[in-house]
């Protein structure tokens, strides 16, 4: 994994300033050195320039970037990152058309497949990927994402110049670009957040490639998206059986598939059923090379004395944990995080999203992530099944499918619980998250055989597949690659989550059981007491000290009358917010984030205007 990043513009000739724009290139790179501590380079042509730090996986000699091709008087350029996991297949697809190769990495594969196919190559790659290409036969750049948005790629069109980088503070590196927030930011981040509108980079002028789409950018055409890859509808026929067959064999060839690596890997593993079955799968295929899989779970220090089942988290993951280690043989190995490293961390993980993120939901995801890059570069997770699977409540409760809004946010009173009236007033924010929500509804792949039930559950997962996965995805790139660090995501998928898609809810969640379909794959790789537990979701301590210091926190802005995040607040609503006990079984996000989520999001609020100098239009 790496970071990417450059610019272009159609009619600048940067080899003039040469070597003021190759500064820019490497301060970029510098600032994305985190995604990739192992090697950098920059490349720099009249009207582009392109940027790369390197975390080395595969090749882990031969793969500097940015990589340059030449063939037959056509000479392209890439800054790639992310993994591709067909690339044996498309080698030797091109070297049936002629190609020959210089390295065995899959940047290569790419390039020469782009070269040879255009930007029909993004159909045909079967990974996690965000690259940019220069093609100077036609003096244009081209910017791809992943269909599923694993790997992050922003943006920002000043003039004729287009700006790009894997993360917003490599745009942020161009002097040209100032971080400012108006109206529809501001509801981003009180409205919306820690999601974000798809392809909304919050920053004014700063957006994402969406997932799936390409842009093209050059001196013959304007900015131009394209889509290569989109969910499609349609009646599924398969039988019950076969279904959990086809199910079965894709998850257990995309797991196979993404152990590709020329360094170890290893897995998270929380005792639920979708990091147990990928840590099954690679323990066994390990042990067929003579190797033991390491794994790793995460949990707070004392957890076990202030651990308080709910609704959301009726169970804890230790016990479920130990079952699994023992059989599957892993190295595992657990890992505890404590009050101190979770409120530094919520500042850590604002550097690392260049946004306020999920709270401690994400500063304690940094630490375990920080923890296990100590020894590995590489882990696989079970990211993204529940929002294929169905694993939420919100796929299951009545008040959820009458809800015309966000099923994760139902209700926006918590969010406007300690924002002034004035701010409340200027927002306008019922308005905006209820326009977000029709627009992306609008937007669902429709079926004209689904039943007006079956329609609205399919409304229901496009809403997760295109906010809640992503959100969650986001979490997992960010906490990862800040210290060096690649997450795989093995149910992301784009043949489980096409087939899934369109799988009735019948069979999803045979017989009432949750994520049934899944559970039933695995048969015979789990234990049935891990097989079928009821779902508890990534843990959050409940440890009161740590409210006592989030609330510590909180009073220290109140009394610094330059605290950005005053401008937003009423004291005296946040004074009597103090004053309350938190209600843990209440979430105003999800399932994980209620009172003391919310002091940490507004802390990180603070630290992000702070830290980037944010100006408020």
């Amino acid at each position: 994994m790496c970071g990417i990043a450059g610019f272009y513009h159609r009619e600048k000739d940067y080899e003039k300033d040469g070597a003021f724009y190759r500064s820019i290139l490497v301060d970029m790179h510098e600032k994305l050195c985190r995604r990739g501590p192992d090697d950098a380079g920059i490349y720099l042509k009249v009207h582009c320039g392109l940027s790369h730090s390197r975390l080395s996986i595969i090749d882990l000699s031969g793969g500097h970037q940015p990589m340059v091709r030449k063939k037959g008087g056509r000479t392209c350029a890439i800054v790639y990152n992310g993994e591709l996991y067909n690339a044996k297949e498309l080698r030797d697809e091109l070297g049936g058309r002629g190609w020959k190769f210089e390295t065995t990495c899959d940047t290569e594969v790419i390039l020469l497949g782009f070269m040879e196919y255009g930007a029909g190559i993004a159909a045909k790659l079967n990974g996690i990927f965000a690259f940019a290409i220069l093609d100077e036969q036609d003096n244009s750049l081209y910017l791809f994402r992943d269909p599923m948005g694993v790997k992050p790629l922003f943006y920002i069109k000043k003039g004729h110049e287009l700006i790009f980088a894997s993360e917003i503070k490599g745009i942020l590196a161009h002097p040209a670009v100032m971080p400012e927030l108006d109206r529809e930011g501001l509801n981003e981040i009180f409205g919306i957040g820690p999601a974000r509108s798809t392809g909304c980079g919050v920053l004014r002028g700063i957006k994402e490639v969406c997932p799936g789409e390409y842009i093209t950018f050059g001196k013959k055409r304007s900015l131009q998206r394209k889509v290569y890859w989109k969910l499609e509808s349609y009646p599924h026929t398969d039988h019950y059986e076969r279904t959990i067959e086809t199910v079965s064999e894709l998850v257990q060839d995309s797991i196979k598939r993404q152990m590709v690596s020329d360094v170890p890997i290893c897995t998270f593993l929380s005792g639920g059923v979708d990091s147990s079955l990928v840590s099954a799968v690679c323990a066994a295929e390990l042990k067929k090379q003579g190797k033991q899989l390491t794994t790793f779970s995460f949990d707070f220090v004392d957890n076990q004395k202030n651990f308080k089942a709910n609704a959301f988290q009726p169970s804890q993951d230790r016990p479920f944990v130990e079952k699994m280690a023992a059989y599957i043989g892993s190295d595992h190995h657990f890992l505890e995080c404590d009050n101190t490293n979770q409120i530094e961390m919520l500042f850590d993980s604002v550097k690392a999203h260049d946004l306020p993120a999920m709270a401690d939901v994400d500063s304690s995801m940094l630490y375990f992530c920080s923890q296990v890059g100590k020894t590995h570069k590489v882990t696989l997770t079970g990211e993204c099944a529940d929002e294929i699977f169905g694993g939420y409540p919100w796929f299951h409760r009545e008040e959820c499918f009458q809800a015309k809004t966000f099923p994760w946010t139902m209700d926006l009173s918590p969010r406007k619980e300690l924002l002034s009236d004035e701010f409340l007033e200027y927002l306008r924010m019922d308005e905006y998250v209820r326009e977000s929500y029709r627009r992306s509804v609008a937007e669902t792949p429709r079926c004209q055989e689904d039943s007006p039930k079956e329609a609205r559950r399919r409304e229901i997962s496009w809403l997760n597949f295109r906010w809640f996965m992503q959100t969650l995805l986001n979490r997992m790139d960010r906490t990862s690659m800040y210290s060096g660090l690649e997450a795989r995501v093995p149910f992301a998928d784009t043949r489980i989550v096409q087939y899934v898609w369109n799988v009735p809810w019948e069979m999803k969640a045979k017989d009432g059981v949750v994520k049934n379909l899944l559970r039933q794959s695995g048969k015979g790789l789990l234990p049935e007491e891990v097989l079928f537990r009821k779902k508890s979701p990534y843990p959050k301590t409940y440890d009161p000290r740590y409210e006592t210091l989030l609330k510590a926190k909180i009073r220290e802005i109140l009394e610094n009358e330059k605290a950005p995040v005053l401008m937003f607040l009423d004291r005296k609503k946040v004074e009597a917010f103090l004053q309350k006990s938190s209600d843990y079984g209440k979430p105003w996000y999800g399932q994980l984030m209620a009172g003391p989520q919310l002091l940490a999001y507004l802390i990180q609020v603070n630290a992000w205007m702070e830290e980037y100098k944010v100006k408020v239009r």
